[in-house]
């Protein structure tokens, strides 16, 4: 839970961030201030925008961004578990990497630098049905920057940074824009600012900056997006084409966005289980229409491990994540949440 936070520290830096940003970015931004609340915006922003010709592929989107961040100093680390049983049974954030820093006042980290993270979240937006919007998977791969810091200035940089990565995935300056508000928040031991940055109107992800409230000194960024949203925002193409390819018409949405993270769930060898991290795989896995799997799901399997495989090996294979997905949708009596009906 989100609170205000209290105290100099936050109010002083959130005072600093518009001078620090306007030096970074440079003259060809247009700030705007109501209050707490700051726009930056692009002089040339109402251009048309037209998208890329060819879409890329997700190994290609994957390489520009490794290779943008690297050259603006920030290589690949390796992803975290996805299980995680600290505060969350998984992994949901790359922030979680700075644990150390952010929760515990230490001088060390997990993973820093630029990391592609597959996460399960079910805070994604829905409709009046109940069904996931367009932009929002359960699964997805939350593409971060996250770093310790030693003042302001290399906050400024980073998201200048940013802009460049961007630039080089075909995304120009004059459709991008950062907004937000300056307004301090806590959440338990730690303090931070947030602002968010959109292409045209669609809010992308946003960058963070946070500190330890007993050891301020101690700051990071969290700059993140997703992969998926990535890719939608660039090529404007249909949300559900774009994410299941070819299947996106041989199964309803929901059992093919809970095929994908079943997917990611048992190949980290996480399989469903009563409670805890297992439970989660039990409780996504009861989202698959049994009826879907009659014919088998090896073709859909194999095509969302291969994406997740993009991002670090899975540990079990793929013909063995689709015999446990079938063998639990054709047990008589006992539906994908395993239990008695």
């Amino acid at each position: 839970m989100l609170t205000r936070a209290t105290g100099t520290v936050g109010d002083d830096l959130a005072q600093r961030i518009p001078g620090v940003l306007s030096a970074a970015l440079g003259p060809h931004w247009e700030f705007t201030a109501d209050g707490p609340h700051i726009e930056i915006l692009h002089p040339h922003r109402g251009s048309l925008y037209q998208p890329p010709r060819r879409s890329p592929t997700w190994r290609e989107i994957l390489d520009s961004l490794e290779a943008g961040f690297a050259r603006d100093g920030a290589p690949r680390d390796a992803c975290l578990p996805l299980r995680w049983g600290r505060e969350t049974e998984l992994t949901i954030s790359a922030i979680q990497a700075l644990d150390p820093v952010l929760k515990d006042g230490q001088p060390r980290t997990y993973r820093s630098g630029f990391i592609p993270q597959p996460v399960v979240r079910f805070t994604g937006q829905r409709d009046a049905q109940g069904q996931l919007m367009d932009g929002f998977l359960t699964s997805f791969v939350n593409v971060s920057r996250v770093q310790p810091i030693g003042g302001l200035d290399e906050y400024g940089a980073i998201l200048n940074g940013w802009l460049t990565v961007l630039s080089q995935l075909g995304f120009h300056a004059r459709h991008l824009s950062i907004y937000g508000t300056l307004t301090p928040w806590r959440r338990r031991q730690v303090e931070g600012i947030t602002l968010r940055f959109r292409h045209l109107g669609l809010t992308l992800g946003d960058i963070v900056l946070l500190w330890n409230t007993d050891h301020p000194d101690r700051m990071a960024v969290d700059l993140g997006t997703g992969l998926e949203r990535l890719a939608w925002a660039r090529t404007r193409a249909s949300w559900h084409p774009l994410i299941f390819g070819r299947f996106a018409q041989m199964a309803t949405p929901p059992t093919l966005d809970a095929l994908r993270t079943a997917t990611l769930l048992l190949g980290h060898g996480i399989a469903p289980a009563a409670r805890g991290a297992g439970g989660i795989t039990r409780r996504v896995m009861g989202a698959i229409d049994p009826e879907a799997t009659r014919l088998g799901v090896g073709a859909m399997v194999r095509a969302a491990y291969d994406y997740w495989s993009l991002f670090g090996a899975l540990r079990a294979p793929w013909p063995e994540i689709a015999r446990v997905i079938e063998e639990e949708g054709a047990t008589p009596g006992i539906g994908f949440g395993g239990v008695a009906d």
